[in-house]
């Protein structure tokens, strides 16, 4: 079971084991309820994390459902990514695949049967005097002019809404609660408004549709639900929760328990802002790889073991806190080094010619596969007169702790050889266009055999075999750490966020990477191939860099 650093079981683990021990709950059953309009995101990633794991750890099972009660903002495509997301984070929701529209008849009679009740009423306030109506923390609200209605009279006006007789806007059904509470949810919420919109699902059935409120607990109970888990901004939420389960004639008795959202640092977790983010084009989609959505994090790269690792390092509490985006990107390089193969690609070429190597000379040289796994054996890389190094590994000038490349500086060449510059080419306006060196063919491999060392290995690739590429650099979305989230987006947002790198040159095994896949280009970082990638045309997204940088913040707080 996931535990604190002290060995604890969190918080929702010790009441769901109580429950279980005490004979309370014999099966254990959670829900997962994202609301399909938008893509799901890391905040989500944790919620999964916690309701299917929980479920998992106590045999029993966790529900995927969508809450899809506002057809204004839902889309079927949402619905698809959402499924895919889950699926690929690797959890099973088998049959229990569920919809807030498949109770949206047992959700009508209920609210027909709080109206005979006397606990719901329908209202012919606007919207805005309704908040008006509401009061403030600290006043009491008013009553409704049209809370002493008649039950015949709210059971009619009911059906006529159903009906499709009015406007959108033009009533609401409400519950009959406490217009004193001290707690604004349980000052007569409305449990139904009228929307004239088709539905992602029922088409043009209803043109009433439940709030998220009144739907989701009822849902619950419908399901067999026993622990329904939620963001803390559902705390306040509870009573009406509650309240609903006590006045209706539910099947089961589900309990809401609280935790704390994920906050992440350079980036909004709010389908909203990401939305806003979309529709404005400072994204090129939902899965924008700089995007904290769970399609662009897996464009991007990032293996789904390292969002699930970061989301239990994140732990299950009830204070709100900022993860910072080094510790998401430590757990994929964690991971990455242990599973991604060792490639090698150059993104700013410099040619060298190698004069004493024989012209139209090749040779594969083995390569390890990935120096953390045995069992991944090695490759061969083709090695040839000319090859290509990044241009950062070779000044001319080089300051007194610069190690690399440099005139009559003699070098290691990763897998193959010790080589020496001779001779610099510039071009007219006195750039360096290529490198004359020269070869010691008794080094093979990398070694010297007169023991003699050197200071620098630099990684190639072979200019006749190299594949040419794309390659795409992304930092965070946003400057600052906490981005602006009530105003204007597009002030922080970062302008080196994405950088576009053409005619890079990568190693020819890469030729065989499918789409999604995530290698580690040595020296580099680990970079993902894109899905717009063409055969022969290939696109890399950098998922993250060697430097870790939560490594060293970790370290310096011991």
């Amino acid at each position: 079971m996931s535990e604190t650093s002290e060995g604890a079981k969190d918080f929702i683990r010790q009441i769901v084991s109580q429950d279980v021990d005490s004979g309370r709950t014999r099966t254990v059953v959670t829900r997962f309820p994202p609301e399909p309009n938008g893509y799901l995101h890391i905040g989500h990633a944790k919620s999964m994390c916690l309701n299917f794991g929980v479920a998992a750890e106590f045999g029993g099972r966790c529900h995927l459902r969508f809450d899809d009660t506002n057809p204004a903002r839902e889309e079927a495509a949402f619905i698809d990514s959402i499924k895919d997301d889950v699926s690929w984070l690797g959890f099973d929701w088998g049959e229990h695949l569920y919809f807030a529209s498949d109770n949206f008849e047992q959700l009508y009679l209920w609210a027909q049967h709080l109206i005979g009740e006397g606990k719901a009423y329908v209202d012919d306030l606007s919207a805005d005097d309704i908040r008006a109506y509401r009061g403030t923390l600290t006043e009491a609200g008013r009553n409704s002019p049209h809370r002493g209605r008649s039950r015949d009279r709210n059971l009619d006006l009911f059906a006529r809404m159903r009906a499709g007789e009015f406007a959108d806007g033009e009533r609401v059904l409400r519950a009959r609660i406490d217009m004193a509470s001290g707690n604004m949810n349980m000052r007569d919420p409305v449990l139904y408004r009228i929307l004239h919109s088709p539905h992602p699902r029922t088409g043009r059935a209803w043109c009433i549709y439940p709030t998220y409120d009144f739907a989701h607990g009822q849902s619950d109970a419908i399901e067999g639900v026993t622990h329904s888990l939620c963001t803390l901004e559902f705390e306040d939420h509870r009573p009406l929760y509650d309240w609903f389960i006590d006045n209706l004639p539910v099947p089961s008795r589900p309990r809401q328990y609280e935790f704390s959202r994920l906050n992440l640092s350079h980036t909004v977790l709010s389908k909203r802002r990401l939305a806003q983010l979309v529709d404005e084009g400072h994204v090129a989609g939902w899965d924008d790889p700089r995007l904290p959505t769970i399609a662009g994090l897996r464009r991007r790269g990032y293996p789904p073991g390292a969002i699930r690792d970061f989301a239990a390092r994140t732990g299950v509490t009830k204070s709100d806190h900022v993860a910072e985006m080094a510790l998401l990107e430590h757990c994929a390089r964690e991971l990455l080094n242990k599973q991604a193969q060792r490639r090698m690609a150059v993104l700013n070429p410099l040619k060298v010619i190698i004069d004493n190597y024989p012209e139209g000379g090749t040779e594969d040289l083995d390569a390890v596969n990935n120096p953390e796994d045995a069992s991944a054996g090695t490759r061969p890389v083709p090695f040839s007169r000319e090859i290509y190094i990044e241009r950062d590994d070779f000044m001319e000038e080089p300051p007194k702790k610069f190690f690399r490349l440099a005139p009559g500086r003699e070098v290691r060449l990763r897998y193959a050889y010790f080589m020496t510059c001779r001779d610099v080419v510039k071009d007219g306006a006195g750039r360096v266009t290529a490198l004359h060196c020269t070869y010691d063919p008794e080094t093979r491999g990398g070694n010297a055999p007169d023991g003699r060392r050197v200071k620098a290995t630099l990684h190639w690739v072979s200019a006749a075999h190299a594949l040419e590429a794309e390659v795409r650099l992304y930092e965070p979305l946003f400057s600052q750490a906490n981005p602006e989230t009530g105003g204007d987006l597009a002030s922080d947002l970062n302008p080196r966020s994405l950088t576009v790198l053409e005619g890079c040159r990568v190693e020819p095994s890469l030729k065989d990477l499918g789409p999604g896949e995530t290698v580690q280009f040595e020296r580099l970082g680990y970079f993902c191939l894109d899905a717009e990638s063409r055969p022969g045309s290939p696109v890399f997204n950098r998922t993250v860099g060697l430097r870790d940088a939560w490594a060293r913040m970790q370290a310096k707080s011991k």
